[in-house]
């Protein structure tokens, strides 16, 4: 690559617009050329990185303000040099957009959205939040502040109730018999110094000091020496403040510089995603799309464009090098858009390889160029003599000599300029050299003997630009695998040339160009139509995607309309159910009252029945389900039972009639005799005691509130303790939130050796909020 194919690409002007989207003076200096790898891994990461902030930028506006370059700040702190306010505020305003970035990052990750790419330039980052907090507690936009010291602090009031002694006593003196020689009511300072404007001719009459003349010379301003003491007092003051705010400056400069590294390292990711928002941001403006970087030597750009023509008038078109092609030959008339096409292939490719989206549809693909050469346009050397051919020659002679197998190669009228006949010839040898080097190829060009080159080599693929013989206009379209063809005689009819000249020229045309244009004109015709059946398929599919959409959203609100109503109804079934309770408890209450008086055949079973029938009324829709046993079996207290409409293991306690009262865990619930199946008599195995730390460990662990990372951490540290104790089942706390922290801990769980299973809790356990975990 060479700034020739820069210019001629026009790519600077690319980088220019690119520009206006970065906000570091430094960003932008970064933003040239050299932007551009052929390195494979680079190219890729920095598409996945622009990628990232593509996808943050479709959801949420990303302000960069406040990145500028502190390392020179920073180099001369680690030296001992002492900062200015202006120096103090560029490190406070970067670190303020570090904890932004921080904080928008995180949303994005709880969010469960991926940052894969970029997620590390800010989580990676050290946390130096306390230089931050002194920086704002010191200074502002132009000033040390009051409270940065005591000391400072009092130097000040000192000065303000000086201040304030001198206003007064001027005051008094304007107001005074002295009033007649002043010129103006006025008090205004001259060299640090409180003065009033006094006549010319009282000058020796007006006890003071004169300090400076108005250009009329009709006025001086005059210090009252009533006042020259203070201001002498306040002067020393202000030496103090001077000193201290000194001071103060050298020991903030020291703690930055205690930090050099943490700031260069902060300075380095935020340029760096400066760079990265940049290039999304202008990928947003002109509608540009990632693209896939492959290995294979293919082209693909579906609803390619020019970025810098007008998004209203650009025409897109579908541009395809297949891996086994080696050269495209373009061919059609001037204006055409033969140029443009490809100014667009050079362009999306070096965009490409600076981490830039492409001006292309979603899906494009491309390769990795470790060179990529240009030759476009009508030039002249005047300075040293070469005509527009020999111009393009001496540039095409430093492209044969320096192509290769990993070489772009863009060429424009290839061999124009000089006799038909042998600038044909000519283009046909430059182009056959760079076939023989491997080297990938798209020319222009407008010599017939070209097409026919074309179609006997396989890996050269004819294309045209489309002309529309009707309005006599080209239409900018490309048309793959069809070369252009003569529109003379079309063209010379629509003018009004004779008939009879038409004829004639056409009886001197060879009757294989009469053939090979009526091919091409069949070959037009089929594609008109292919295109025309594209474009309404296309139609078809996007209407069926809206409507695809749209019974997605019904679908979702009816569903969600549906939850609503259910959990009104559950709501208000518990409300009606709760106030049932309160009445009930109010009547057990009575008959305590009664039992304690003395009453007779009131029994506490029948209490407790009559309370617990009340609160199993509750609605539990996701408890229990209905599921009987096949089997009659007999049951005795004791026995070990699978509670079926339950899913749960239990032990019979006791049995009246159809019922018994079944022991799950912590509940004891009353159960049908036919909803229990009997199981083995577990073996009750002793647990061996282990040793543990003087901390009991807990049959629980809280994670709400928890960072997504320090959570797992936690949750693994626990299931350590937890294998050292004798629970073998705890519960994990989580709580609901977005969902994903309780994705983060059952994916931790499903990996971890020690754990046998997990589920998530009932809702007496507390529902989705809470994961049961069984260990081995």
């Amino acid at each position: 690559m060479n700034d020739r194919t820069f210019s001629t690409l026009e790519f600077d002007k690319i980088l220019s617009q690119l520009k206006e989207h970065a906000v570091s003076d430094k960003t932008k200096r970064l933003i040239n050329p050299e932007m551009v790898s052929n390195d494979i891994g680079t190219v890729r990461q920095m598409i996945d990185e622009v990628d990232d902030a593509s996808t943050i930028l479709r959801y949420r506006n990303v302000e960069m303000t406040g990145i500028s370059d502190v390392k020179e700040h920073v180099n001369r702190a680690v030296i001992g040099s002492m900062l200015a306010i202006s120096d103090f505020n560029d490190i406070k305003n970067l670190l303020f957009r570090k904890q932004s970035l921080n904080k928008l990052f995180e949303e994005f990750i709880e969010d469960e959205v991926a940052l894969d790419a970029i997620g590390h330039y800010i989580f990676g980052l050290p946390d130096i939040h306390h230089l931050y907090k002194k920086i704002v507690s010191t200074v502002d936009d132009g000033a040390v502040l009051d409270h940065a010291s005591e000391n400072l602090l009092r130097i000040r009031k000192k000065i303000n109730s000086e201040e304030g002694k001198i206003r007064e006593k001027m005051n008094d003196l304007i107001r005074g018999n002295q009033q007649r020689k002043l010129s103006d009511g006025i008090i205004t300072m001259r060299n640090n110094r409180y003065v009033v404007p006094v006549k010319i001719e009282y000058r020796s009459e007006f006890n003071g000091i004169v300090h400076d003349m108005s250009q009329s010379g009709q006025t001086v301003y005059m210090e009252p020496m009533a006042v020259v003491q203070m201001t002498n007092r306040i002067q020393g003051l202000r030496d103090d403040e001077a000193l201290e705010i000194e001071r103060i400056l050298y020991e903030l400069s020291a703690r930055t510089a205690e930090v050099s590294e943490e700031l260069t390292m902060i300075d380095d990711h935020l340029h760096h995603l400066d760079m990265v928002f940049a290039k999304a941001k202008y990928g947003t403006a002109i509608g540009a799309t990632k693209p896939e970087i492959s290995e294979a030597r293919k082209v693909y750009l579906p609803a390619a464009f020019h970025p810098m023509i007008d998004p209203q008038e650009v025409v897109k078109n579908d541009i395809t090098i297949d891996e086994g092609s080696l050269a495209v030959i373009i061919t059609g008339p001037n204006t055409g858009g033969k140029t443009v096409i490809l100014k667009t292939i050079g362009l999306a490719q070096l965009m490409a390889q600076s981490g830039i989206p492409v001006p292309a549809r979603d899906g494009s693909i491309l390769p990795i160029f470790k060179k990529i050469y240009s030759d476009i346009g009508d030039e002249q050397s005047i300075e040293q003599s070469l005509s527009t051919f020999s111009s393009h020659l001496t540039n095409t002679k430093v492209i044969i000599d320096n192509a290769d197998d990993e070489t772009l190669v863009l060429l424009d009228e290839v061999g124009a300029g000089t006799d038909p006949e042998e600038g044909a010839a000519l283009a046909i040898g430059i182009i056959e050299d760079l076939l023989s080097k491997q080297s990938t190829l798209i020319a222009t060009t407008h010599y017939p003997q070209i097409k026919s080159f074309s179609y006997t080599r396989e890996d050269v693929i004819n294309a045209s630009v489309e002309f529309d013989v009707n309005t006599l206009s080209p239409t900018y379209r490309l048309l793959m695998g069809i070369p252009g063809r003569s529109n003379a005689f079309e063209i010379s009819n629509k003018l009004g040339l004779s008939p009879s000249i038409i004829n004639r020229a056409k009886a001197l045309v060879k009757s294989d160009s009469k053939d090979v244009n009526d091919m091409i004109t069949a070959l037009e015709s089929h594609t008109t139509n292919a295109r025309k059946y594209e474009e309404e398929t296309e139609e078809a599919l996007q209407e069926a995607e809206r409507l695809q959409r749209e019974l997605q959203n019904n679908h979702e609100q009816y569903q969600e309309y549906k939850e609503k109503l259910h959990k009104e109804a559950r709501n208000e079934a518990n409300r009606i159910i709760k106030q049932s309770e309160i009445k009930a408890e109010e009547i057990i209450d009575e008959l305590n009252k009664m039992k304690e008086s003395g009453a007779k055949n009131i029994e506490e079973h029948e209490i407790i029945e009559r309370r617990k029938g009340l609160r199993d009324s509750y609605y539990q829709e996701s408890l229990k389900q209905q599921i009987e046993n096949e089997k009659v079996e007999t049951f005795n207290p004791g026995d070990n039972v699978d509670v079926l409409s339950y899913g749960q293991k239990g032990e019979i306690l006791s049995i009246e009639k159809d019922e018994a009262i079944v022991q799950m865990g912590i509940l004891k619930m009353n159960i049908p005799l036919k909803e229990l199946k009997k199981r083995k008599k577990e073996k009750i195995s002793r647990p061996v005691s282990r040793r543990t730390g003087k901390t009991a460990v807990k049959s629980s662990l809280d994670l709400r509130g928890q960072r997504y990372e320090e959570a797992l951490i936690k949750l693994d540290q626990y299931l350590d303790q937890v294998l050292l104790s004798s629970y073998s089942q705890v519960e994990i706390i989580h709580g609901k939130g977005t969902g994903a922290l309780q994705k983060g801990v059952q994916q931790h769980l499903k990996q971890h050796p020690k754990v046998k299973s997990y589920r998530m809790g009932l809702p007496n356990e507390g529902g989705f909020g809470v994961t049961i975990v069984e260990m081995k």
